[in-house]
């Protein structure tokens, strides 16, 4: 079921590309893992996905431990990080996906023994129930992270409304990507943000088509 699920996702990627005239190479697919078992996971890393996502810390390090022989891997965090689980988590991923506050960033830097790849997390929407940097004031945030040195931004990251529309997705995908280009333009080392981590299991497409670099995918993988 996994292997048809990923064809399938893979699949409406391809033709969500060709749609925009984009190479497929330049989206990466994440399979979220946290609502799934260890096997599932496993199953999912035999399928080829070398890019695996939770937001559990304790489900995470375990599963990470268990999937050593997978040397392949890149480990995604994704979601809110408490700060005082920053510790235990930060040295086992590759990439954080939800950066929204000066306090965890310097936490981050505090607890990281190598540089953090991070996606600064933006409310584009405007949803008083979403976390993350206002679009206003995302400029600024970003430029308090000079000196922190075990962080990277990469890139930016948000999430359209669970039951927005087609049009509003595009609309909100487009702005992340905007902001994504502008951030971009400044040539900072400490931020080169080239990438876009938008889209998930009911809207990578239209992610796809506004230029999402990192696609978010878990529940389309795992239907039965």
């Amino acid at each position: 079921m996994i292997s048809d699920n990923l064809r399938k996702v893979k699949q409406e990627m391809q033709d969500s590309c060709a749609l925009v005239s984009r190479l497929r190479s330049d989206v990466t697919l994440v399979g979220v893992t946290k609502s799934v078992d260890l096997g599932q996971t496993i199953e999912l890393a035999k399928q080829g996905v070398d890019h695996l996502a939770e937001n559990r810390v304790d489900q995470f390090l375990s599963k990470k431990e268990k999937m050593r022989d997978f040397t392949n891997l890149s480990w995604h965090f994704v979601g809110n990080l408490q700060r005082r689980k920053v510790k235990s988590v930060i040295n086992e991923i590759d990439f954080f996906h939800a950066l929204d506050s000066i306090k965890l960033a310097n936490e981050i830097q505090k607890r990281a023994e190598k540089t953090i790849y991070c996606f600064v997390e933006v409310n584009v929407s405007g949803e008083s129930s979403k976390q993350g940097v206002t679009s206003e004031n995302l400029l600024d945030f970003i430029e308090q992270l000079k000196t922190l040195d075990k962080i990277k931004v990469v890139g930016l990251m948000t999430m359209a409304p669970l039951n927005s529309s087609k049009k509003e997705q595009h609309e909100i995908f487009a702005k992340l990507k905007k902001l994504q280009e502008t951030i971009q333009k400044k040539n900072l080392s400490f931020a080169p943000c080239t990438q876009t981590s938008m889209g998930m299991s009911n809207d990578f497409s239209v992610a796809i088509q506004e230029g999402a670099t990192f696609i978010r995918v878990g529940t389309a993988l795992f239907k039965d």
